[in-house]
């Protein structure tokens, strides 16, 4: 667990951890010299009942470094508040006390300390002072201690409430664990050691890392990743750490100039920067007027600190100690998931204004305020991922990206909640699922649509499949349409022939002349091979006119006789699966991969009609395009059904 202190300048923060622990955290020369806190600090307490460790953030009290004491205070699951018994509740008392309130903390304790200097009477109106000061706020129940560092008194007591107050959270972050939560943690120290190399230190805010592992910046342009050699956690050398531990770890493949304080060291598949966050917004009750949209503000997220503004997405004013949807705007890129802590103060840095939870780190450029756009922010406060899926899955007409739905909530895609879908799609890093209600709704259009083809134009077998998406769900993403047509081809509710789709009652017949050119370049067909023939070409070899050709050529492609790979280019059925055959062994051996190289020396063609027939493959759907490779869809069954010679 992680304590943070909090509290006024000069009211003992440093002096408590030095008396609970033995560790002095003021550690540069300036804070020694000043006798101040300039910087933040760290010790450990060991629990030897239970065999926990405590760790403790001191963070400093003067009023020009609060942005110092967000930094540390974001990550700390138990905070002490403390107040000098001489002097009583002071100006960063109250500040400190807004920030934690603002960063959602509910566990803590106050601590008055210095009681050596105050008499009885003193003490029980310190305590009323204490009491109305934290009325409303997230300490209102805490426990007030009564302290000397000097004398002892006071101290075993407050032991006894961070060993039961740290058994609790154990108990709560191993549940949170095994919900699988990514590793991620906020860095708020990059140095580098001699004969070790690149250290970073900072508090885990999720999920655990092992040594070996290998782990992304977050936010980063260039993409930068690096192997975890060596980890401590809590002052010790361990194999492993794990959310609410201070962490350091010894990194190869950066180095201490690459990182910044305030990025996130995270597992690379959360790895996300963001320019604009939905979230939830309080003001701070002791606010003196409303927050308006445009507000320009200082944004604290984790160990960071940037500039930005408000965007109200409810009512045009926030009052004080109200709540409401907003948008921040951000002038540089952060690392942020949902449920993640933001705490808002003015231009000038000087007053700590509003407080909240990010709800959507994706949030959009437009329609931001829609009935629809606050559905779905209304689904994200839900208080279980599983909840919040499953509601936003039924309030998505076009599907719900589950890879992106992932990412936000920094969850491993293993972890994603068991959801009760029509469809659900993974390809490589992609994922999607679909509502049964939006299954149906989209069957209805897609099966009007194709009786309205088949009324216009009945000589035709039917629209091809690129062209029916067009017309019914051109924003569906391509691998839920090809699994509806899949799911409504089982259901025989259509049929599906070569890049063809239509009704199952529905079919064409050739005429007299057709049927007689068809069997003139059946065996045309087979002897071009894996270059097949254009259909000028099989014109002139038929002594037929070439309109009539391509007229012929056409409607055998509709019924999946023969195949146009490119413009009057046609194969027929069976060197078209010979082919098929020849990618599939190729991505057999290449980790699904086809390369156009590979492709064309397993074939003998030249490299421009290799990369003709894989982009055809690519359009079928028998491979998906990745950057320059093609991949095979595992789940296609096209062309399977004979092997190649």
């Amino acid at each position: 667990m992680i304590v943070g202190t909090a509290g006024h300048i000069d009211h003992g923060k440093t002096t408590l951890v030095r008396a609970l622990t033995g560790v002095d955290t003021d550690r540069l020369p300036e804070e020694k010299k000043r006798g101040i806190s300039i910087e933040l600090g760290y010790a450990f307490l060991d629990i030897p009942a239970d065999g926990q460790r405590i760790g403790f953030i001191d963070v400093p009290g003067h009023e020009r470094l609060v942005h110092t004491m967000l930094a540390g205070a974001t990550g700390i699951a138990h905070a002490l508040l403390l107040v000098a018994a001489d002097d009583g509740v002071m100006p960063q008392t109250r500040e400190h006390l807004a920030v934690l309130s603002l960063l959602g903390l509910t566990r803590g304790a106050v601590v008055i300390t210095k009681c050596d200097r105050a008499d009885a009477e003193r003490l029980a109106a310190l305590r009323g002072e204490i009491a109305a000061l934290l009325a409303g706020s997230g300490l209102a129940e805490a426990p007030v201690f009564e302290v000397s560092a000097p004398t002892g008194q006071g101290l075993a007591a407050l032991r006894e409430h961070l060993a039961a107050a740290a058994q609790a959270h154990a108990a709560a972050r191993d549940g949170a664990a095994e919900r699988g939560q990514a590793f991620r943690m906020a860095i708020d120290r990059a140095f580098s050691l001699d004969g070790v190399g690149t250290v970073v230190t900072g508090t885990a805010h999720a999920g655990r890392v092992h040594v070996g592992e290998e782990l992304a910046l977050a936010p980063d342009g260039r993409g930068r990743r690096a192997r975890v050699r060596s980890l401590h956690a809590q002052n010790q050398a361990v194999e492993a750490a794990q959310a609410g531990q201070r962490c350091a770890a010894n990194l190869v493949g950066l180095s201490k100039d690459e990182i910044e304080r305030g990025q996130w060291l995270c597992e690379p598949a959360v790895a996300l920067a963001t320019e604009r966050l939905d979230a939830r917004l309080r003001l701070w009750p002791g606010e003196a007027k409303a927050l308006r949209s445009g507000t320009p503000v200082h944004v604290h997220l984790g160990a960071r600190a940037v500039l930005g503004s408000v965007a109200l997405l409810e009512g045009d004013q926030l009052q004080p100690g109200a709540e409401a949807l907003v948008q921040l705007l951000l002038r540089e890129p952060v690392g942020a998931w949902r449920g993640d802590r933001v705490v808002l103060r003015d231009a000038s840095a000087s007053r700590t204004l509003a407080g909240g939870v990010v709800l959507d780190p994706f949030a959009p450029t437009r329609y931001r305020r829609t009935p629809e756009r606050l559905a779905e922010l209304a689904a994200l406060q839900a208080a279980e991922p599983a909840q919040r899926l499953q509601t936003l899955l039924q309030a998505a007409p076009l599907g719900l990206d589950l890879a992106r739905f992932a990412r936000a909530e920094g969850l491993r895609r293993e972890a994603l909640p068991e959801i009760a879908a029509a469809l659900r799609v993974e390809e490589g890093e992609a994922a999607w699922a679909l509502s049964e209600a939006a299954a149906a709704q989209l069957a209805d259009k897609l099966l009007a649509a194709l009786s309205d083809f088949h009324a216009r134009q009945p000589d035709e077998l039917g629209p091809e499949a690129a062209r029916l998406r067009r017309l019914t769900a051109p924003r569906l993403p391509e691998p839920l349409w090809r699994a509806l047509l899949a799911r409504l081809r089982e259901q025989g509710r259509l049929a599906l022939r070569g890049a063809f789709v239509h009704l199952p009652e529905h079919g064409v017949r050739l005429s007299a002349a057709e049927q007689r050119i068809a069997q003139k370049v059946a065996p045309q067909l087979a002897q071009a091979g894996f270059e097949g023939a254009w259909a000028r070409d099989l014109a002139r070899d038929s002594a037929e006119p070439e309109p009539l050709m391509r007229t012929t050529l056409a409607r055998l492609a509709q019924q999946g006789e023969v195949h146009q790979v490119v413009k009057d280019l046609y194969y027929d059925l069976g060197h078209m699966r010979r082919l098929a055959a020849t990618a599939r062994e190729i991505a057999a051996r290449s980790e699904g991969q086809v390369l156009a190289a590979a492709f064309r020396d397993a074939t003998g063609l030249g490299r421009k009609r290799a990369i003709q027939i894989l982009e055809y493959f690519d359009r079928v759907g028998l491979l998906r395009r990745v950057g320059d490779v093609h991949k095979l869809r595992s789940e296609s069954n096209l062309f399977a059904a004979e092997t190649r010679a």
